[in-house]
């Protein structure tokens, strides 16, 4: 009984042997006793349980798979995770269903987990969880809905991990500065998920900006900012000079990326292909492609080559539907396949249109030279 008295009473000795107290000694003993031993067979419960429940949830997520499965993840889906992520399959269980229920009390399910791995199969491993709160408040409201942020999200993860102080919310700003409300910088986020690292402005681009001729209130206006801002310098030098080799005038290059401000996207390499082909083969004037720009966005193996060769043989077959002069060519190049089959190919008697088939195939079929050896060289950003 003593060692429960030194551990329970922190007064001196004097004052529980005083007169008045000693009268009352053994019932306070007692008392005490009773109670400290009650007090510590609760305790002992209380911990017991803890510890079984703890054993309990370890026994049932025994690995990062059964984590994914309990979060509603099929076999399949945890499949394609692990096959982009291998390393997820060791990963800290407390820390994988922390960040899961981060993304479930977004709206998102397994199906966007898989996207999202897919695009960014470091994702899991990023600390998604810091100042969220403050994240999402701001990008819900960025977005107007929380639909549309868990859209935003499945696009481009790396909202969720991306500066907000240093790097989202100066961007937003910067484009709300040029002119791009938000209602129109939404797609534009959507649409270029680098947007947000890769937005640079200097003199020198907002001065091609100003020679586009767009004003603010177009709608061409923030696609011609947007592709502009996350182009590289040499990259927008190289392309204007590309279509300048033709004998159009640096003007007209920029007057032309204004009405269509997608051309920006093009390669160098499919510019020059569809251009040497247009004036080259069809004979066409270099100035066709500043009213008619979808003669650079066609593929050239799919549809220009192929329907231009069967033109040519339409002309040679003395056929009476025949493409003739450049209206009716341009109008042949915009249709659809269907369309167009049905109209030039189609049309014709059996044993004619088996024959126009078998060279509209064949022409499909011819590759570029030495396409299966060439190399890719790698840039970077294709902008």
């Amino acid at each position: 009984m003593e060692p429960s008295l030194r551990y329970l009473f922190t007064t001196s000795q004097k004052f529980l042997f005083q007169p008045r107290i000693r009268l009352l000694l053994p019932s306070l003993l007692y008392i005490t006793t009773k109670s400290a031993t009650y007090s510590t067979i609760c305790q002992a419960e209380v911990v017991e349980e803890v510890t079984e429940e703890e054993d309990c949830i370890t026994d049932r997520l025994q690995n990062s798979s059964e984590v994914f499965k309990k979060w509603g993840c099929s076999e399949n889906d945890i499949s394609k995770i692990f096959t982009r992520r291998p390393s997820l399959r060791n990963a800290d269980i407390v820390s994988l269903q922390s960040k899961l229920n981060i993304l479930s009390g977004l709206g998102l399910n397994s199906s966007d987990l898989v996207k999202i791995i897919n695009c960014r199969p470091r994702f899991l491993s990023s600390r998604i969880n810091s100042c969220f709160d403050e994240r999402l408040d701001y990008l819900t409201k960025l977005f107007g809905s929380r639909e549309m942020l868990c859209k935003a999200i499945v696009r481009n993860p790396s909202f969720l991990t991306y500066d907000l102080h240093n790097m989202v919310k100066p961007t937003v700003a910067l484009y709300e500065q040029l002119g791009v409300s938000r209602e129109n910088l939404i797609p534009m986020l959507l649409s270029r998920p680098t947007l947000i690292p890769r937005t640079s402005l200097n003199d020198q681009k907002m001065e091609y900006i100003r020679r586009t001729g767009v004003s603010k209130d177009s709608k061409m206006y923030k696609y011609v900012v947007s592709l502009i801002a996350i182009s590289r310098l040499e990259t927008i030098i190289e392309k204007v000079a590309n279509l300048e080799k033709f004998g159009i005038s640096e003007d007209e290059v920029w007057a032309l990326f204004g009405r269509s401000p997608l051309l920006l996207t093009l390669s160098v390499d499919k510019v020059q292909r569809n251009m040497t082909f247009v004036v080259g083969t069809m004979k066409m004037p270099a100035s066709v492609i500043l009213q008619q720009p979808f003669f650079l966005f066609n593929n050239l193996e799919a549809v220009l080559k192929p329907r231009f060769l069967l033109a040519a043989k339409i002309q040679d077959m003395g056929l009476s539907l025949e493409i003739r002069g450049h209206a009716a060519m341009l109008r042949a190049l915009r249709m659809s396949e269907k369309r167009f089959l049905k109209v030039f190919v189609h049309s014709h008697p059996q044993d004619v249109a088996d024959e126009l088939m078998d060279v509209y195939r064949n022409a499909k079929c011819i590759k570029r030279l030495a396409v299966n050896s060439k190399k890719n060289i790698h840039k970077g950003f294709p902008f």
